[in-house]
């Protein structure tokens, strides 16, 4: 019962998560913030777990576990229902554009005019391209995000310690893997809800949506952020109920059977407890602090997971962005296909690197081994997603000349050409059309359009005076799609991404194992090549290090075929006792 129940714990908090990553394209949109603000937004969750985590997985188990783990749900639910105030809070969200909804030609200032005066001035100031932050109501995001960060805490260390405690060696790695499936679970539904949302607009069902002249695949469209994290804090409150029904102990598997052994462990748990009651909770934090920083090993795991999390990190909450602005994806497909190619080979590397720990019984060497060198071989398949990128989108005036020739990026006035320079055009203003020769403009002025038919999404602008040289010299609202080439770019880049993931979760659960016996886990680019360094000084300190579990018998049998006379034997017997105590110590600890 604590198995599943904690299992859905890891769903709906990693539900919660990948929402949250999801979003942030959404989030920056809405409220007119930079992308550095919207990074450190994202980065205030590990700000709220870092304020309570060291006490809490100490601490926390000498107090009721369970219990602990279902308050941190409910908090985790609060924070996710403070995230969506804003919507509720502010007013509609509005978008720049020069187009009119109705296409009524009594409004034409987005259309060409003859002889009408160049609008066009130079960006004196750079400052002028600094976004204006429309509303301050994103700090309820932030606080909500901390506030969730916090709730999370207790989940992770107390669930593992719990099993790990109650559980035989044997089949821990088994519950721990079932336990990160319900971990990977938890982003699919999470992604899944993630496209939902952002291929709904955010005031939907407070605006008339066909008036609407941005569609999804638009730089400007902002889908409904704030209804999925409704669904994550319900999700979180109900996660948290059957943990306040669980006990705080459970008898050690395979021996519920034996009752004196039962016995025996109730008693020495209450004498513990008095014992704990008289020297008070806080007595061994210290040297059990000193003790791990003073670990080398420990310690260098610590630093492998801080550059294989910034890796991580970086990637997954940047990925839907940049798909988008790579491969030309709306928000909602980006996302669908995140959770469709990257998450199930994850969930199946949970399994298999479980099964095979529970089959072939690894050691915590081999699990060393095969966490390092399984991690560099996905880490080495990376390098591949640097061949698989698109050109620029053809804009002309931006990238590519009116007369349809790649250029670099805009430097001087290159907006205006013959074709429009007549046509009073606003040069400042994003409002993007593709043109029936395949070339996106930056609005329909530019284009050289002077007409248009329909109104909202499906406006056709016509009599395009820069698009002469095509059939009908129209014009549609939005990008032009980026081509065959880029789709077929994209397919490499998702197959790789797949690949990767599921090399890379095989080497999670032997990670966990040996950072629960104290001892490995596995930037793109800089960041991850340098974890190496640490983790192979790992390798070459487990070497001929003495570790809780092997057989140290040969090792005494060892000694003792060197000891000449009883003397020399009682001298033994004695540091093999140390040997004994020492490794008792450590396993404890």
């Amino acid at each position: 019962m604590f198995l599943l129940a904690i299992t859905c714990a890891y769903v709906s908090k990693t539900l919660s998560g990948s929402y949250m990553n999801s979003m942030l394209t959404q989030i920056e949109r809405q409220f007119n913030i930079p992308t550095s603000l919207v990074g450190f937004i994202n980065g205030s969750f590990e700000i709220g777990n870092l304020v309570l985590i060291i006490f809490v997985s100490y601490f926390g188990t000498k107090l009721h576990r369970p219990i602990m783990i279902g308050v941190g749900c409910l908090i985790m639910g609060l924070g996710c229902f403070l995230q969506s105030l804003p919507h509720f809070l502010m007013g509609r969200y509005e978008y720049e554009s020069t187009v009119s909804a109705s296409g009524n030609l009594s409004s034409n200032s987005f259309l060409c005019v003859d002889n009408g005066t160049q609008n066009f001035r130079p960006t004196e100031d750079p400052s002028a391209c600094v976004k204006e932050v429309k509303s301050l109501m994103w700090v309820y995001v932030l606080v909500g995000n901390i506030i969730r960060g916090i709730g999370e805490t207790p989940i992770m260390p107390l669930g593992i310690s719990y099993i790990e405690d109650f559980a035989k060696s044997e089949n821990s790695p088994l519950y721990i893997g079932f336990i990160e499936t319900g971990a990977i679970i938890g982003p699919l539904i999470g992604l899944l809800l993630a496209s939902f949302c952002a291929n709904v607009y955010v005031d939907t069902g407070s605006v008339n949506t066909d008036d609407l002249t941005i569609a999804p695949t638009d730089t400007r469209w902002v889908g409904a952020w704030w209804f999925g994290f409704l669904i994550c804090a319900g999700v979180n409150v109900l996660t948290a109920i059957p943990f306040f029904f669980l006990p705080k102990t459970l008898p050690k598997e395979g021996l519920e059977d034996n009752v004196d052994v039962i016995k025996v462990d109730k008693e020495e748990k209450r004498k513990e407890e008095v014992q704990k009651e008289k020297e008070g909770l806080t007595k061994d934090f210290l040297p059990f602090m000193k003790s791990l920083l003073l670990n080398p090993i420990y310690m260098l795991f610590i630093l492998i997971s801080i550059l294989q999390f910034n890796a991580f990190v970086n990637m997954i909450s940047f990925m839907p962005k940049y798909l988008e602005q790579q491969y030309g994806k709306s928000s909602s497909d980006a996302i669908f296909l995140i959770g469709i190619y990257n998450l199930p080979p994850i969930c199946i590397g949970y399994i298999v690197g479980g099964l095979i720990m529970k089959k072939f019984k690894i050691t915590v060497k081999q699990a060393a081994h095969i966490g390092c060198w399984l991690s560099l071989l996905e880490y080495l398949l990376y390098y591949l997603c640097f061949l698989t990128t698109c050109d620029n989108a053809s804009v002309a005036g931006l990238t590519t000349s009116y007369e349809g020739m790649q250029h670099d990026l805009y430097v001087g006035s290159t907006i205006f050409a013959d074709c429009n320079v007549n046509c009073s055009c606003p040069s400042k203003i994003w409002d993007p059309v593709c043109g029936d020769n395949g070339l996106s403009y930056m609005s329909a002025c530019l284009a050289g359009c002077k007409e248009s038919v329909g109104s909202g999404i499906n406006m056709v602008f016509q009599n395009c005076s820069c698009l002469q040289s095509s059939a009908n010299s129209s014009a549609v609202l939005g990008l032009c799609d980026k081509g065959d080439t880029c789709a077929l770019m994209l397919q490499y880049f998702l197959i790789l991404s797949t690949l990767s993931s599921f090399i890379y979760s095989l080497a999670a659960i032997p990670g966990y194992m040996v950072l629960l016996r104290y001892i490995y886990l596995g930037l793109p680019a800089a960041l991850r090549g340098a974890s190496y360094v640490p983790a192979l000084t790992i390798l070459f300190i487990l070497r001929n290090r003495q570790l809780p579990g092997e057989n140290i018998s040969s090792g005494m049998t060892h000694t003792e075929s060197k000891g000449t006379g009883k003397q020399s034997e009682l001298k033994d017997m004695h540091q093999d006792s140390k040997v004994v105590n020492a490794v008792d110590m450590k396993t404890k600890l």
